[in-house]
């Protein structure tokens, strides 16, 4: 029984390699004209993840699109609590707009638990939209964690400006 197993295994490996090397070789590109053709080599962008594309703020300039955070911390401080509540106002009068909450976190901690800790801020901030009114159907979370910092550095205050949650409006 063994033999007719090590036979099936040759021919099935013959046959695999026989497959491989009836492989049509690419065509030599017909194609030979350079310059400016108007591509774009930049791919799908960094903007819409599936969930609309990115709309101009609402309120053009009057209301701040970032809330920062303490070290290891989801707690919306004192001072952007009005913030929120401006954006939770804006909301409520147009149920039209949707924002989707972009957590971030800084460098520090491992992958995992800066992608915990970013999505637990944006649920903090939704939380907070919704305590105001705001219908969740308005209000889409994400998080990146480390992955998108606003700042490069290793300092205090680049890691200080990577601990945020950005709002972004969507159609």
């Amino acid at each position: 029984m063994s033999y007719l197993k090590l036979v099936a295994v040759g021919l099935t490996a013959a046959f695999l390699a026989g497959c491989a090397q009836n492989t049509i070789p690419d065509p030599e590109p017909t194609d030979t004209t350079y310059g400016d053709t108007g591509a774009s080599t930049d791919g799908m962008g960094a903007g819409g993840l599936g969930a609309g594309e990115y709309i101009e703020d609402p309120s053009a300039g009057e209301l701040g699109m970032v809330i920062y955070f303490d070290f290891d911390s989801s707690e919306v401080r004192p001072q952007d609590q009005d913030l929120v509540t401006r954006h939770a106002m804006q909301l409520g009068e147009n149920t039209r707009l949707r924002v989707r909450l972009e957590g971030h976190a800084d460098e520090r901690g491992s992958r995992e638990y800066n992608i915990g800790l970013g999505e637990r801020r944006s649920q903090a901030v939704r939380q907070m939209l919704m305590i105001q009114g705001v219908s969740a159907s308005q209000i889409s979370t994400v998080s990146f964690g480390e992955e998108r910092p606003a700042s490069f550095g290793s300092s205090e205050m680049d890691y200080a400006q990577n601990r945020r949650v950005e709002i972004r409006y969507t159609n």
